[in-house]
């Protein structure tokens, strides 16, 4: 189960290049269910997502760099490429925050995954946190992935 809080950050945090980044490219072959091919560093990864907003199911399968590559050209729609910074919080929690590539250049969001709902929903988010888009999937990246591109 995949449990996450997703906010929109207007400034990134000053010290941001201090912290670990991964290169993630990610295609989708359907959004309805979500199913994902990702390329992390050299890690190549198939995800099923159910439906859901701030809770829902998540499977990961390990791919292979040219089974990756292979289900990449079958994709619909965008194919999003992101700098995802891995940032350290109390309580062993950790923001990503994504900045995006062209097509999507200047958004920046970050998600904080919980282990319960209750812990989601406790969670106060650091002052350079700006709209929590959690409730909207406006923000999925599967649904960037079919956004038209002028």
């Amino acid at each position: 189960m995949e449990i996450e809080r997703k906010f929109l950050i207007p400034r990134l945090p000053e010290d941001l290049d201090a912290y670990p980044f991964q290169l993630l490219e990610q295609a989708y072959l359907c959004t309805n269910p979500v199913v994902r091919v990702r390329r992390s560093d050299n890690t190549y990864t198939l995800t099923y997502k159910s439906k859901g907003l701030m809770s829902r199911e998540e499977y990961n399968l390990p791919l292979t760099s040219d089974s990756y590559e292979h289900l990449k050209q079958k994709a619909d729609g965008n194919v999003i490429r992101k700098k995802r910074f891995r940032i350290p919080l109390p309580d062993k929690l950790t923001i990503e925050l994504d900045l995006f590539d062209a097509p999507f250049e200047g958004l920046v969001l970050a998600e904080v995954e919980f282990t319960s709902e209750e812990q989601a929903h406790a969670f106060l988010p650091p002052d350079w946190f700006g709209e929590e888009v959690t409730w909207s999937a406006e923000y999925h990246n599967s649904t960037l992935s079919q956004r038209p591109i002028s």
